[in-house]
């Protein structure tokens, strides 16, 4: 980890500049889920994970409340990232198929993954003005992961979350659809790709399944080597 990346991350944690998250995410760290009622939730902003050298980034909505928010990693410990790292470690992009701690010795190759907001909202929907403060972190990722020429969107808020991103910061005015595997242009020679969400609900809808994430994550992972 870079100089440069572990200030960034010093600055997200320490951050509390939105009162109804910093509200919301100390009542869920002190009610807690039953299942983890012996545990210390971490009860912080959620930084960003894996290869600051990557060509793909990850980009999901906020972390998850008794994910991210009680075990301090993106994507770690709850439903969502079980399937998330069975389908990255079957496409190779992951060392494990398991995310459940911060000392459980994952890795992911050539990814970057990061949420638009640092910390989980109430009921899964930010406002406008926490997503906007929280873009402050977000632009500096950009910044500082240099290499990254694909941006992965979980799910439809996420994949809104970026677009607005992109045309609050680089006057970005393109009118973009969301859709699984979708493929679009975005400035500085940047591609968004579309992708459902690995919730509990779409994967136990049918919307996603195993073999189409491993698909889009195999393509994906092909594109970005071709990409310099």
């Amino acid at each position: 980890m870079s100089t440069k990346f572990e200030k960034l991350n010093k600055s997200i944690i320490n951050c509390s500049k939105c009162l109804r998250l910093v509200k919301f995410r100390k009542k869920i760290s002190n009610t807690k889920r039953k299942q983890y009622i012996n545990e210390t939730y971490w009860g912080k902003p959620i930084t960003g994970f894996g290869d600051i050298n990557a060509k793909i980034l990850i980009v999901g909505l906020a972390p998850a409340a008794h994910g991210g928010t009680r075990t301090g990693r993106v994507f770690t410990g709850d439903k969502s990232s079980d399937f998330l790292y069975k389908c990255l470690y079957k496409a190779k992009i992951s060392n494990q198929s398991n995310s459940n701690h911060v000392n459980d010795g994952l890795k992911i190759y050539n990814t970057y993954i990061t949420t638009a907001l640092k910390c989980v909202p109430p009921q899964d929907k930010p406002e406008k003005i926490e997503l906007d403060n929280c873009f402050i972190f977000l632009k500096q990722e950009f910044e500082l992961l240099k290499n990254v020429k694909i941006i992965i969107a979980l799910g439809k808020i996420g994949f809104d979350a970026c677009i607005y991103f992109f045309k609050k910061k680089y006057d970005f005015k393109e009118r973009l659809k969301f859709s699984h595997g979708s493929i679009y242009k975005l400035p500085n020679d940047m591609k968004i790709i579309g992708c459902y969400h690995p919730s509990p609900r779409n994967v136990n809808t049918g919307r996603i399944n195993e073999k189409k994430m491993v698909s889009l994550f195999k393509k994906i992972s092909k594109l970005s080597k071709n990409l310099s």
